[in-house]
């Protein structure tokens, strides 16, 4: 018998004996249903319209799913409008609302379509999970369509009834929204986001409110990720550098409109610094155009180039504090000669492009004038007041991590940290050596201490302090590189400078026998299992493939952010993985108005259809199982008494 305080606890859910084998019986069944369908997406890089776009059409599978059951009934135009309608049905229902082209008949035809989508893409859950699923006001008129039996003639007039009454009453266009909604929502069964949902883009923000209302969702970090709940944490290293990146992309919206975090005094700081300095090194890519906050270029370019020094400055006190980062080669402002325009990097000296640096001390670099410190005091207020910034980075915290092991998969942003040999590298904080599984474990508890514990506490200035050398430092996972080369770009012209070296595991990870090395080391079987990451863009306009090691890891940032798409060449990948097999969904450039359907290429089919029993969560379910079947037993030997109402 197991424990019986448990048991117990147990017997208030399933208070007789009735109560406790139904269940049993419906978790047996479900065990016996397909596995529901998951959805990978990397680096989304805060393009809203686009992410959106393959979240509303579940990356292009539910116009497969048009084209299944309507393929030789309804021609192609009316299947995309059928589509467009699941994808955007308040928009199109009020479109079409003003052209007056929603008639009755078009209303119940498509109500019709609609349904038979719904029974399709509900086929695979038990009629309970579905019905949980089901928007109350229509609960019960949907269930019941979903399950008429057309085959009887008392039936068929029932269902137009139905539907009849339902656009006599005028509530078809809301009964329509809701089952757009319901096909949306039952589409995608587990969303898995393996990092990068902030910077470049223009709206972070709303890709983390759809995140918020997601039924399933988990999240791997990645370094923008970190960045951002860094600079939640007060961090002022990474407070400059989501403002820097975001000002640098001309994105304003997501800064003042999205989190509330007001710009005005560094608009001001900058404007008076740097009035006569064209900060030529500094325009921003405008690769969208702001709507609710439009800045004057030139007033960028100065806001720019003050956030920039700002945190060349913060950064390296951060590394002078913590020379067990091994970074103080990276200190570059103190290796500036400002007497010969100069400046030294890895035993190198190089011209300096810009040498405008009116609050910086030649004698002291790192120091931070007056006016800056006032000015990130009052930066760092803002971010720590923004109530909507920190409900986002509470949601990145209790559905994110480093790495998620599920269904035989691994997820993670970057990297496992390797040497040259095939070893994984170290990391030594406080005595203790860290490396593969236990470094990530390390940094995940390193990441809940920068945010959770209290100011008080000596141990929350390191692991804020940590937060940034997680967005940039050597040994970082998420980060996979040498160096970040920021400041080389803006002031050194010689390119080769640029170079970031990326970590031994990109090279390694293409060869099978490593992939096995890290599945085990994370407890999985090298049979059937994969690695899942992102981070670096597959450029597949130059014969890159995001399949690696025969099929043991996926790269699946294909280049969503407008900023890769250039050396990409395609927009981005989805992985979907379902009972059937492995899909990727290539994306295109994502264009409003026109059709922005994926490219879906089964990459691998499964042996035998995958049931939720072969699953992690059928693994659950068989505990609980076995759970239920031990109160079953107590109930009849009189261990535990039943409650007969």
């Amino acid at each position: 018998m197991r424990d019986l305080a448990y048991l117990k606890l147990l017997a208030k859910e399933y208070p007789t004996v009735k109560a406790a084998s139904s269940e049993i019986i419906n978790l047996t069944a479900i065990k016996g249903l397909p596995k529901g369908t998951e959805y990978f997406f990397s680096d989304i890089h805060g393009e809203h319209e686009a992410f959106l776009h393959l979240l509303k059409s579940s990356s292009g599978i539910i116009r497969e799913k048009i084209k299944e059951t309507f393929g030789y009934v309804i021609p192609e135009e009316d299947q995309e409008e059928l589509a467009n309608l699941i994808y955007y049905p308040d928009k199109v229902m009020h479109q079409l609302g003003l052209t007056g082209k929603a008639t009755d008949e078009w209303k119940r035809i498509n109500i019709y379509r609609l349904v038979q989508i719904c029974k399709v893409v509900s086929s695979k859950y038990t009629r309970s999970k579905v019905r949980k699923k089901l928007p109350e006001e229509f609960a019960y008129i949907i269930d019941e369509l979903l399950h008429v039996d057309y085959n009887g003639e008392n039936k068929k007039i029932y269902y137009s009834e139905i539907i009849r009454s339902i656009i006599d009453i005028d509530t078809a266009d809301k009964f329509i929204i809701a089952l757009c909604e319901l096909i949306q929502n039952l589409t995608i069964d587990n969303l898995h986001i393996i990092g990068d949902i902030f910077d470049r883009g223009p709206r972070a923000d709303l890709i983390m409110n759809a995140l918020t209302r997601f039924h399933d969702v988990d999240i791997q970090w990645g370094n923008h990720d970190i960045s951002w709940m860094g600079a939640a944490t007060g961090n002022l290293a990474c407070i400059c550098n989501v403002l820097r990146i975001a000002i640098s992309y001309n994105s304003f919206d997501v800064l003042e409109d999205g989190y509330g975090i007001n710009l005005r005094p560094l608009s001001m700081f900058a404007a008076n610094v740097y009035k006569n300095d064209p900060c030529t090194r500094f325009v921003p890519h405008i690769l969208d155009e702001n709507i609710y906050d439009v800045v004057d270029p030139g007033l960028v370019a100065k806001m720019h180039k003050a956030i920039a020094v700002m945190q060349f400055k913060v950064e390296g006190q951060i590394i002078r504090r913590h020379p067990e980062y091994q970074m103080n080669h990276r200190r570059l402002l103190e290796k500036i000669n400002f007497e010969n325009g100069t400046v030294e990097v890895e035993k190198k000296t190089y011209e300096m492009l810009d040498m405008a640096f009116p609050t910086v001390d030649h004698k002291d670099p790192l120091k931070l004038t007056a006016e800056e410190e006032e000015l990130l005091h009052t930066l760092q207020l803002s971010f720590k007041h923004s109530q909507l910034l920190h409900k986002h980075v509470r949601f990145l915290y209790s559905n994110g991590g480093m790495y998620k092991s599920y269904n035989q998969n691994l997820l993670y942003h970057g990297c496992i940290p390797m040497k040259k040999d095939g070893s994984f590298d170290e990391i030594e904080f406080s005595g203790i050596r860290y490396s593969g599984k236990s470094l990530l474990d390390f940094i995940d508890r390193m990441v809940q201490s920068a945010y959770f514990l209290s100011d008080a506490n000596p141990d929350k200035a390191a692991a804020r302090d940590f937060m940034w050398y997680l967005w940039c430092g050597e040994k970082s996972p998420v980060y996979g590189k040498d160096k970040m080369t920021t400041f080389e770009h803006y002031f050194i012209g010689d390119k080769s400078t640029y170079k970031e070296v990326m970590n031994p595991y990109y090279q390694l990870s293409v060869r099978e026998e490593y992939c096995h090395k890290i599945l085990k080391e994370f407890g999985l079987p090298t049979d059937h299992s994969r690695i899942i990451n992102g981070h670096v863009p597959v450029k597949i306009k130059d014969g890159e493939t995001p399949i690696k090691a025969g099929g043991k890891l996926y790269i699946i940032d294909g280049g969503l952010s407008k900023a890769y798409q250039g050396k990409t060449g395609i927009a981005g990948y989805t992985l979907i993985y379902n009972s059937r097999h492995l899909a990727l969904a290539e994306h295109k450039p994502f264009c409003p108005g026109k059709e922005n359907t994926p490219k879906v290429t089964i990459v691998e089919k499964m042996e035998k259809r995958i049931m939720v029993g072969d699953t992690d969560l059928g693994a659950e379910l068989t505990e609980k199982i076995n759970d239920l079947k031990e109160l079953v037993t107590a109930y009849r030997e009189g261990i535990i008494k039943e409650k007969i109402l």
